[in-house]
């Protein structure tokens, strides 16, 4: 199969694509023939080796943990899918070696749920990692309705999923973003304010009385600002920032859990979770998409077309 690999640890000028072995597939796996791909920081960050002190990686290297497909195998132990069956997960495994960026990939059956009919295979391949981060980090803050929440970096991956999930839970959105994603976010259905010095200030403005959770996508001062405005100072999540828990706050890292899958999936075909794609590229092009998500400008996502 072919196979976007990295010989070594480096930029996006180390990739290269090249035939390689198919994949076994082990008893509680199946194999999923990949539609399509999506491009995370996380994995340019692996590439170039900034998870080495808390992950095993192996070289040559294929990288890429979100997937949508089609199974094309089952295993010995592997039930919950057929042969046919349109998929697509987060397939993020103790060690770091066999992702996604093929044509192949051989994956657990718990990183797996049933592909949202509504989706086409670009979003679905979109959503897994950045729809997982923000439906566990809006959970860690306890989100309900009629919440006040405030979404740092709004329209990026991870936030505009945020945004999304929190309004179908019938909470009220504050997003921040630059002034040029402002309308973007009046679309999805949130009040933007811009980044910067006075964003306290500005929020105050729209929410007086403070908000009741925060979740930071971005860093910076993101947790700080946020306590300031908040009612219970512990309702805040970061991605970023870890020192956020010696502040009595949460760090949130995704994890593959087919159940949140499963929520991401019924909100998508309920028609309350749309998926911005701003890029799709073809797999040969995942040296660029890398530099697309390096520049920290993309709307939305970035994705590659594989089969």
């Amino acid at each position: 199969m072919r196979a976007m690999i990295a010989n070594r640890y480096g930029g996006p000028e180390t990739l290269e694509l090249a035939e390689v072995d198919d994949p076994k597939v082990g008893p509680d796996s199946v194999l999923v023939r990949v539609k399509a791909v999506g491009v995370n920081p996380v994995d340019w960050k692996i590439v170039a080796g900034y998870l080495d002190q808390i992950m095993y990686v192996h070289f040559p290297l294929v990288p890429g943990w979100d997937v949508a497909g089609v199974v094309e195998a089952v295993g010995l132990d592997a039930p919950e899918f057929s042969v046919g069956d349109e998929v697509f997960g987060y397939v993020r495994k103790d060690e770091v070696q066999h992702g996604t960026y093929a044509e192949l990939v051989a994956a657990p059956v718990r990183t797996l749920v049933r592909k949202p009919a509504s989706l086409s295979w670009q979003q679905a391949a979109g959503v897994p990692l950045t729809g997982l981060t923000a439906l566990q980090s809006l959970a860690r803050v306890r989100v309900a309705a009629r919440d006040t929440v405030l979404v740092h970096a709004a329209s990026g991956g991870v936030g505009t999923f945020a945004v999304q999930i929190a309004l179908a839970r019938g909470a009220r959105v504050i997003g921040t973003a630059s002034e040029r994603n402002h309308d973007f976010l009046r679309s999805l259905g949130a009040e933007p304010v811009a980044y910067g010095e006075g964003l306290s200030d500005r929020v105050r403005q729209l929410a007086p009385e403070g908000i009741d959770a925060a979740v930071d996508y971005v860093g910076d001062d993101a947790v700080a600002v946020s306590q300031e405005l908040l009612k219970d100072r512990s309702r805040v999540a970061s991605i970023v920032d870890a020192e956020v828990t010696q502040r009595g706050g949460h760090h949130v890292w995704a994890r593959p859990e087919s159940k949140d899958l499963s929520e991401l999936a019924r909100l998508a075909d309920a028609g309350k979770l749309s998926v911005h794609v701003q890029q799709a590229l073809p797999l040969a092009d995942a040296a660029e998409a890398f530099r697309l998500s390096k520049s920290g400008r993309t709307r939305g996502k970035i994705v590659l077309e594989v089969g």
